[in-house]
C-alpha cells in the first residue's frame, strides 16, 4: 500500500508540476503570478520531480519550438521522424541539453521571459544531488516494498520528468481523434489522458495554445483547469484573459 500511495504521488505531483509550471506557466504564460510564488513553484517543481527535474527555461524553449514546428523535421520531438520512442526521447534530449546545460540561445523568436532561478539551476543539475533523490526512492522502497520484484518500478522514478514528456510527445501526435485541422497530427488520446491530467488533449491544445482550459467537447475533461482556477480565485496565480 505505501509503494503504490508513494509511485500515485510521485506520478501525479511530478505530472502536475510539468503542465502547470513547465508547460502552461514557463512555456505559454497562461497565467502570471509573483516572484515568491514562482520561487515556490519552482521548488515544488525540483522537489517532485527529483532526479529527473526538468530545467523551465530549457522545457519552455523546446515547447515554443515544438509548436512553431509540429510535426515538420525542424519539432524537437514529432513522433513521426523516428521508429520509436526511445530515439525520439534521446534527439530531445540532446536539444534540450543545448538549452539547460551549455546555455545555447535560441533563435531570436524563441527568446522570452522564462522563469529562471540560477542557484536552484545549478544546484538540481549536480550530478551528487541526482543520485541522492534515486537513492532516497531505492530506500523507500526496500523499506516498504513487500516483494522485490516492486523494485522494477525505480526506473520510472528515476525518469519521471522525461517519461511524462515522452508519452505526451510520442501518444499525443500518433494515436486518438482531432477536433481541428490543425496542420500537424496532433491527437486527443482519450480515456489514456486521465492519466496526464489534460496533456493528451494535444489537437486541442494546438488549435488555441494559449488557453489555459484544454478540454472543449463535453466528454472531454482537463483536470489540471480547475485547479489553476481555483489558485485563481485564491489570488495565488492570475489567468491570462483568452
Amino acid at each position: 500500500m505505501y509503494i503504490l500511495i508513494f509511485f500515485l504521488a510521485h506520478w501525479f505531483l511530478s505530472l502536475f508540476c510539468q503542465t502547470f509550471f513547465l508547460h502552461r506557466y514557463a512555456s505559454h504564460k497562461m497565467f502570471s503570478m509573483n516572484k515568491p510564488w514562482e520561487r515556490f513553484f519552482y521548488l515544488f517543481t525540483f522537489i517532485t520531480q527529483g532526479s529527473s527535474f526538468l530545467n523551465p527555461r530549457a522545457y519552455a524553449i523546446l515547447h515554443r519550438m515544438h509548436h512553431a514546428y509540429s510535426d515538420t523535421e525542424k519539432d524537437p520531438h514529432s513522433p513521426h521522424f523516428f521508429k520509436d520512442v526511445w530515439h525520439m526521447t534521446m534527439h530531445t534530449k540532446d536539444i534540450y541539453l543545448n538549452y539547460a546545460k551549455f546555455n545555447v540561445e535560441p533563435e531570436k523568436s524563441f527568446r522570452g521571459d522564462y522563469p529562471e532561478w540560477k542557484l536552484m539551476d545549478k544546484i538540481s543539475d549536480m550530478w551528487f544531488i541526482r543520485i541522492l533523490f534515486g537513492v532516497l526512492y531505492l530506500l523507500f522502497y526496500l523499506k516498504f516494498a513487500p516483494t522485490y520484484w516492486l523494485l522494477f518500478l525505480l526506473p520510472l522514478h528515476f525518469f519521471m520528468g522525461p517519461l511524462h514528456g515522452a508519452i505526451v510527445n510520442w501518444c499525443g501526435h500518433k494515436y486518438g481523434y482531432s477536433n481541428y485541422d490543425n496542420d500537424d497530427h496532433s491527437k486527443n488520446s482519450i480515456p489514456l489522458d486521465f492519466l496526464l491530467m489534460g496533456e493528451l488533449l494535444q489537437n486541442n491544445h494546438h488549435k488555441s495554445p494559449n488557453n489555459p482550459n484544454f478540454s472543449r467537447k463535453w466528454f472531454e475533461f482537463d483536470p489540471t483547469y480547475p485547479v489553476m482556477r481555483f489558485l485563481n480565485f485564491t489570488r495565488v496565480i492570475r489567468l491570462r484573459k483568452t
